[in-house]
C-alpha cells in the first residue's frame, strides 16, 4: 500500500481501467453502442423497477441495443441483496454470448452489477464488462468496490480492480427522472467522498485532493440551483461532473473505507433501511466537526473553506469546524434534513451503530462517536 503524505507532499496515483466518461443530454443515444467491448457483444440491463415501469428510459435503451440486448433484470432491490444477484448470475451463465452488463439507476443497480460480475467470475473464471448510466450523484460508478447485503441484513464488502466500471455515461435526460429530494441527497454522498478523501491516508494531492476541492465547490453552487429548477439539464450535468470529480479518480492506490462518515453510513443504511444519500446528510457535517479536533485532519479540511465561498481565518480547527457548519447549513437550505427518529431507529441502537461503524466497544473515541450519533436524533 502506497501512503500519501501532506508533509512532505508526496504520493503516487494508479488509475483504474476506466475506458471513457461521457456526459451531456442524450449522451446515451450518442455513445452507448460505441462503449460496448466488441462488435459481437450482447448486454443485459440491470435496473430498478421504477425506471423500468414508470419511465420510457429502459425501453428506449433496449430499442437502441437492438439485437445486442440479451435481457433486462428490472427489479433490483435496494442495498444489493446477494441472494438476488446469485439468481441473476445463474441466468447469465446459461447464455455464453453475454459479455456486458449495463447498469441504469443509482447505487443499488451499480453495486449489484459489480456483485454480479464478481460472482460470475467465481463461477466461470470470466469478468463481465460494465457500462453504467447513473441517475443519481452517489458516484458508486467510480469505485472498484461494492456493498452487498447478506441474508442477515448486514452489508459485506467486495473489492477488485476487475469490477471497476469500464465506461460511464452521464445523461441528464436520465437523471431528470430521479425524484428531486433523492437526487439532492445523493449529492451529499458525493460531498461525503470529497470531504473524506481530503483526510484519507492514501489519497493523493493530484488528482484526488485537487478534484475534491473542485467537486465540493460545484456541489455547493449547483445543488441550490437544482432545487430551484430541477429540470435544468445544464445544472444536472454540472452536478454529474462534480459527482465524478468527487471520486472518479479514486485510482487503485486508495485502500480501506473512505472515513467515519462512510462507515457510519454503512452502519445506518441497510440495517435501518436508510438510503445512503440520506445517511450522508445526517452524518457528514458532524463528522467534519469531529475531525476538526484532530490537527492533522483540521489542516486538510480547512482547505475546503474558500471553495465554499468563505475566507480562511488562519485557525485550522475553527475553519474546519466552519466547513462542517456549512455542510449542515446546506442540508437545511435544501430542505432535506432528516433525523434517526424519522426512520424509527431507537436510541438503544446507539452503541450497536458505533461498534459497527468504528469496530470499537469502548474508549474515548467510542464515546465521541456515540455523542455524534445521539445528536442525529
Amino acid at each position: 500500500m502506497i501512503e500519501a503524505t501532506t508533509s512532505p507532499l508526496a504520493g503516487a496515483w494508479q488509475p483504474t481501467h476506466l475506458k471513457g466518461m461521457y456526459y451531456g443530454p442524450n449522451s446515451v443515444e450518442k455513445y452507448l453502442l460505441s462503449t460496448l467491448p466488441a462488435e459481437t457483444s450482447r448486454a443485459c440491463i440491470i435496473t430498478g423497477n421504477s425506471l423500468a415501469t414508470k419511465t420510457p428510459l429502459i425501453k428506449n435503451v433496449e430499442k437502441l441495443l437492438g439485437s445486442k440486448h440479451a435481457g433486462t433484470f428490472a427489479n433490483i432491490k435496494q442495498h444489493s441483496p446477494i441472494a438476488q444477484l446469485d439468481d441473476i448470475v445463474a441466468e447469465l451463465l446459461k447464455d455464453t454470448s453475454i459479455d456486458t452488463v449495463i447498469s441504469i439507476g443509482g447505487g443499488s443497480p451499480m453495486d449489484s452489477s459489480k456483485g454480479i460480475s464478481f460472482r460470475y467470475h467465481e463461477k466461470s473464471g470470466k469478468w463481465l464488462y460494465h457500462v453504467t448510466i447513473p441517475t443519481t450523484l452517489s458516484a458508486a460508478e467510480c469505485t472498484m468496490g461494492a456493498g452487498l447485503t447478506t441474508d442477515t441484513g448486514l452489508k459485506t464488502a467486495i473489492a477488485s480492480e476487475h469490477i471497476a466500471v469500464n465506461a460511464i455515461i452521464y445523461d441528464a435526460i436520465f437523471a431528470k427522472e430521479t425524484p428531486k429530494d433523492l437526487f439532492m441527497s445523493t449529492g451529499f454522498r458525493a460531498l461525503d467522498h470529497a470531504m473524506e478523501l481530503m483526510i484519507h491516508p492514501t489519497a493523493t494531492e493530484v488528482p484526488q485532493h485537487q478534484l475534491a476541492l473542485s467537486a465540493a465547490s460545484s456541489l455547493f453552487i449547483y445543488l441550490p440551483k437544482y432545487r430551484a429548477n430541477p429540470t435544468d439539464t445544464d445544472v444536472i450535468t454540472q452536478l454529474q461532473i462534480a459527482s465524478f470529480a468527487s471520486l472518479g479518480f479514486l485510482g487503485l492506490n486508495v485502500h480501506g473505507p473512505l472515513g467515519l462518515s462512510h462507515t457510519l453510513g454503512y452502519a445506518l443504511g441497510s440495517p435501518y433501511s436508510i438510503p445512503h444519500g440520506v445517511t450522508s446528510t445526517l452524518t457528514l457535517g458532524h463528522v467534519v466537526k469531529l475531525r476538526a479536533d484532530e490537527p492533522e485532519h483540521a489542516a486538510q479540511l480547512a482547505r475546503m473553506l474558500p471553495f465554499l465561498g468563505e475566507g480562511r481565518s488562519g485557525d485550522d480547527r475553527a475553519d474546519a469546524r466552519k466547513v462542517g457548519d456549512r455542510i449542515l447549513g446546506l442540508v437545511e437550505e435544501l430542505g432535506i434534513k432528516k433525523t434517526l427518529k424519522d426512520y424509527n431507529v431507537g436510541e438503544d441502537q446507539v452503541p450497536i451503530i458505533v461498534e459497527r461503524a468504528s469496530k470499537l466497544t469502548e474508549g474515548p473515541m467510542f464515546d465521541k462517536i456515540a455523542e455524534l450519533v445521539k445528536g442525529l436524533y
